[in-house]
């Protein structure tokens, strides 16, 4: 069940960030979706799943994390610092795994997945926000 929650999740805010948000958004959100589809193709076998350091989500999980520092260095909004710092604590769970192979799976699961939904949240929140200034600013400008 949850996964479907996640993806609803995801389609819903990415969609939104990429039809109100400007270049960054859309570029989180597009991050955002590809992670998640690869990560599911780059997923281990279900009885091997957490069991040990699982390669795929770190190569996957570093990459999203330079991408949102990127974003983060680049933007001149502070959602982005948020997204990447989120991004660090889900890849802190593979060091965290890689120190303690007898992490318990569930464990390594959840520091993993967790923070994934509230930097969609984050991202549409910026998607949205930008969308408001960007009316402020047509309606200030508009011929009265």
């Amino acid at each position: 069940m949850n996964k479907y929650i996640f993806w609803a999740l995801l389609l819903a805010t990415c969609g939104y960030a990429l039809w109100r948000g400007r270049k960054y958004e859309q570029l989180a959100a597009l991050i955002c979706i590809t992670a998640s589809v690869t990560s599911v193709l780059a997923r281990a076998p279900l009885h091997q799943r957490y069991a040990g350091l699982e390669v795929g989500d770190l190569v996957i999980d570093t990459a999203v994390l330079l991408a949102f520092v990127v974003i983060a260095l680049r933007s001149d909004r502070f959602w982005p610092l948020w997204v990447a710092g989120l991004q660090l604590t889900i890849s802190m769970s593979h060091l965290f795994k890689a120190i303690d192979a007898d992490l318990v799976p569930i464990a390594y699961a959840a520091a993993e997945r967790f923070w994934s939904y509230p930097t969609l949240l984050i991202i549409a929140v910026g998607a949205w926000r930008q969308n408001r200034r960007r009316a402020a600013r047509m309606r200030m400008t508009a011929p009265a």
